[in-house]
């Protein structure tokens, strides 16, 4: 509704995990090199945390894109509260495997051929189970005999688990010690910082079409007080941006004042009990001595994307390092 009255092509701060509105922090790029290394190269268990509304989904999803068109196949489970035979009959489902009146036995012999039929034809399975620090122990045991599928030389089945810092806490279980170990490749979002959060609105705003107005609709002081309630954790920022460009669209204002976004963090009740930033966490392999980010992190290269370790670069093909256009 506010679109048209300050020359917008679309809503800048929706929810909903877009990729196209990544914003490649450090942390992101290298969290993104982490993610693909770890399914082109084989590696098969790969982590990724961070707390609630840090950008995880979408950076889950941006990597899928990436992974378009180079023989990877994925199932994505995104609802990880399921008995050990659901989560089965899920992926199975999800791989286009019939379900219908099969055991488990059934299930993991056709998952296997499955796996293995891919293998021979050079192609990439991955399993994608997002909210995963709400699958019970039973079900991650389960994912990790799903590994022992594998040739002498590399895994036949890809796994990223995703979910927020309770499943580094779960993973360090005595009883899930054994899945611990496999775990080759490990990244953590973070929330941005304050100069960050700058770039992020801006960034936000070009994408939707507002490229020389960023500044105008949100003024440092707003941005600086935008930072203070969200904590630099994305959600809260689209949250608090799109209410306050609502609220300053009905007053028929040209920016967001201070005390807009004062009103917006009280509605939501943003100012009721503060954050603790964490500290920032890096992104490594703890399985061997990679080069990942040095190999895949320089600034600007082949725009078409990655597509082997010794070529092109991560930052290449995140936002920004080739122009987008805006979905209208």
């Amino acid at each position: 509704m506010y679109k048209r009255f300050y020359n917008l092509q679309r809503n800048p701060f929706e929810i909903t995990p877009d990729p196209s509105f990544l914003f490649p922090t450090n942390r992101h790029k290298e969290a993104l090199a982490a993610l693909y290394y770890g399914v082109r190269r084989h590696k098969g268990f790969v982590v990724l945390t961070g707390e609630v509304g840090t950008g995880k989904t979408l950076l889950v999803r941006w990597l899928l894109q990436l992974l378009k068109g180079t023989g990877v196949n994925y199932a994505y489970v995104f609802n990880s509260r399921l008995s050990s035979l659901e989560f089965l009959q899920f992926i199975a489902g999800d791989f286009g495997l019939p379900t219908l009146d099969k055991t488990k036995s059934d299930l993991l012999l056709d998952f296997g051929r499955f796996l293995i039929n891919r293998h021979q034809q050079k192609l990439t399975t991955v399993l994608v189970v997002d909210e995963a620090h709400h699958l019970p122990t039973e079900a991650l045991e389960e994912i990790r005999l799903l590994t022992n599928l594998e040739t002498a030389q590399e895994k036949l089945l890809q796994i990223l688990l995703v979910g927020q810092p309770e499943l580094d806490e779960k993973l360090d279980l005595p009883e899930l010690r054994q899945l611990k170990q496999r775990i080759v490749m490990r990244a953590r979002l973070e929330p941005l910082d304050r100069e960050e959060t700058s770039g992020y609105i801006a960034r936000r705003l070009q994408m939707a079409g507002a490229t020389s107005k960023a500044g105008i609709l949100f003024p440092d002081d707003t941005i600086a007080e935008v930072y203070r309630y969200s904590r630099g954790i994305p959600r809260l920022i689209n949250t608090i941006c799109e209410n306050a460009l609502i609220t300053a669209y009905a007053r028929q204002l040209q920016s967001v004042p201070v005390d807009i976004v004062i009103e917006v963090a009280k509605d939501f009740r943003l100012n009721v009990k503060h954050w603790p930033r964490s500290e920032r966490g890096t992104s490594h392999d703890e399985g061997e001595n990679w080069q990942g980010r040095d190999d895949l992190l320089p600034l600007h290269s082949h725009p078409q994307g990655l597509r082997s370790r010794e070529a092109e670069s991560v930052s290449a093909i995140l936002p920004g390092a080739s122009k987008h256009e805006p979905y209208i």
